[in-house]
């Protein structure tokens, strides 16, 4: 179904369209804020991922309560 999806004529399809749309003066502002975008979600990811490994310190109270 998704075959052949982004072949080169189509991307260049798309970035005329764009260029259309956006222009060409406001293109390279919106694909700088698109990369600050993807970097903040990685790294929102990454300390989410990061929480979950650390025990949090109510965890740490409850085990040490239970070894009493």
């Amino acid at each position: 179904m998704f075959e052949g999806l982004f072949q080169p004529m189509h991307m260049l399809i798309i970035l005329i369209i764009a260029l259309i749309i956006f222009g060409p003066a406001k293109l390279p502002q919106l694909g700088s804020d698109l990369g600050k975008s993807i970097r903040e979600f990685k790294k929102a990811l990454k300390e989410g991922e990061s929480k979950e490994d650390k025990p949090s310190s109510e965890d740490e109270k409850t085990k040490l309560e239970h070894k009493d």
